[in-house]
Formats: structure tokens, sequence, C-alpha cells
């Protein structure tokens, strides 16, 4: 006796079931995608901000520099025009003084400078990456609701 082949019949709740997972898979799947390209957006921001504030930073540093190299020039003029040694002494003297408290001014600015870019960064990182994984966190739970309804 020769038997034909057999014609196994897949039921339409069974299809549907399976059309609704795969479209639960992909919402799940975009959803990810969707939260990986907000923190990657995110990093870029915050490489941004970054390099804005080095740009910051090195234009106070090249301030500073125009600064000293002035009151080296000024020095250079009293200096030229001293009538003797102790005048010189003098001169040096004061600008001594003046630089040192100038380098103290200027080395407090860029760390203080420095350390609130840090903060800033920092700040601005944990709350990216808290807010990431929330959305990712989200993005399970919806996939996970919608696969509990079937």
């Amino acid at each position: 006796m020769a038997q034909g082949p057999i014609n196994y019949e897949i039921p339409n709740e069974m299809r549907d079931f399976a059309e609704k997972s795969v479209e639960q898979a992909k919402k799940a799947f975009d959803g990810f995608l969707g939260a990986a390209n907000k923190a990657v957006s995110t990093a870029e921001n915050q490489a941004t901000t970054v390099q804005s504030t080095g740009k910051d930073i090195a234009t106070k540093a090249i301030g500073y520099a125009e600064q000293n190299v002035g009151a080296a020039f000024e020095l250079a003029q009293k200096l030229v025009r001293a009538k003797d040694v102790q005048e010189v002494m003098q001169h040096q003297s004061e600008f001594m003084k003046a630089q040192i408290a100038a380098l103290q001014s200027q080395l407090q600015d860029l760390g203080a400078t420095m350390q609130s870019t840090v903060q800033k960064a920092a700040t601005e990182a944990q709350a990216n990456f808290q807010k990431a994984t929330a959305d990712a966190q989200a993005t399970v739970q919806k996939a996970a609701e919608g696969m509990k309804r079937k």
C-alpha cells in the first residue's frame, strides 16, 4: 500500500501567534537600536562639550601667555630706562612679585575651570548612562509584556 504524503496543516491560531511573536521581537529590537543610537548621540554631545571647554581653556592659556609676555616687555622697558643698579633690582623685584601673583591666579582659574569641566562631564555621563539603562529596561519590559499577552 503506497501512501501519499501526509498533509499537515498549521492552524490559523498558531500562524497568528508566530506572526505576533515576530512583530514583538522586531519592536523590541527596534527599541534596542533606538536606545543604542541615543547613547551614541549623547556620547557625541559630551565629546563636543569637552572639546568646546578644551578650546576655552586653550584660549585662556593663550591670553595668560600674552599677559605674561606683555609684563616681560614692560619690565624690559623699565630696565632700559633704569639709571642705576638699585633701580634695576627694584624693577626686577616688583616684576617677580607681580608675576608670582599673576601665575598663582592664572593657575587657580585654570584649575577651577578644569575641575568644573570634569565634574560637569562626569555628571552628564552618569545621567546619560542612567537614562540609557532606563530606556533599555523599558524596552525589555514592553517586549516581555507583549510576549505575556499572547
